[in-house]
């Protein structure tokens, strides 16, 4: 048996990891985290995500059970700290965090020298396809094209571009030879003036519930190529990242992605 250890076990993708635990006899979820202070503290983990009782009462603290991988989907603050522990225990980890500032993923990188660790802004398997059919097409229009991407997710949503549209930026940008960091163009207003061809333009949307849309919009003269993919349910991703979990397994070290994961690279 594989132990899984899902922090952030109380919001929506924890509860929808928990439940994808389920779906696979090979694993068992082994500890539930929450923030200190949290009302779901001490409540069952099975109960909280819908599954029946499980036996693992939420927890606050990393240490409070044993694992053999971590699945984070929690803050930036709180998966480093997760990451420094499980570097100190010898634990495998899959992060779905976004929002990372550069220091942060310093700590990540050189947390991988030591333990496995699967990083992907999106588990998806579609949204993953996505990012190789996008490089193609970048590929294959190279400058011709003007590249748009457009995201949208639900309102409590707390990172802006989400964590797939900026990956999908960077891909088309290393696929065109450009320095998305140079490039990118993150909403527009006013008196703008036109186009420069370079750029590569971001539209983000936040409303009600929605999962999680993504657009990257080819528009040259005369045509249009968009690559879409939209998630109507969190258990796409949980998947994804239960999938990973267990891919993990057979790594010692390295920082690796779903696009390894899924065998897309």
């Amino acid at each position: 048996m594989i132990g899984i250890g899902v922090a952030g076990a109380g919001g929506r993708m924890g509860r929808a990891i928990i439940e994808a635990c389920q779906h696979h006899s090979e694993l068992e979820v082994t500890l539930a985290l929450e923030r200190t202070g949290s009302e779901m503290i001490g409540v069952d983990a099975g109960e909280l995500a819908g599954v029946g009782r499980l036996g693992i009462p939420i927890a606050d603290s990393v240490s409070d059970g044993e694992f053999d991988v971590l699945i984070d989907f929690t803050n930036p603050a709180a998966a480093v700290d997760h990451v420094q522990y499980c570097v100190e225990a010898g634990r495998r980890m899959v992060i779905g965090t976004t929002g990372l500032a550069p220091a942060d993923q310093g700590q990540i990188e050189a947390a991988a020298a030591r333990i496995a660790i699967v990083q992907a802004p999106n588990m998806s398997v579609g949204v993953n396809l996505c990012f190789r059919l996008a490089e193609i097409a970048a590929d294959t229009l190279g400058d011709s094209v003007d590249v748009e991407i457009m995201e949208a997710h639900h309102r409590h949503k707390l990172d802006a571009p989400s964590g797939t549209a900026l990956r999908l930026g960077q891909v088309v940008a290393g696929a065109l030879g450009r320095d998305l960091g140079q490039v990118a163009v993150y909403g527009r207003e006013g008196q703008t003036g036109p186009r420069s061809r370079e750029t590569i333009g971001f539209a983000t949307v936040r409303a009600g519930d929605i999962v999680g849309d993504h657009t990257v919009l080819f528009a040259g003269e005369g045509e249009r190529v968009e690559i879409t993919h939209r998630a109507s349910s969190r258990m796409t991703f949980a998947g994804g990242a239960v999938r990973a979990a267990i891919w993990a397994m057979a790594r010692d070290r390295g920082l690796y992605d779903m696009q390894e994961v899924l065998g897309l690279r």
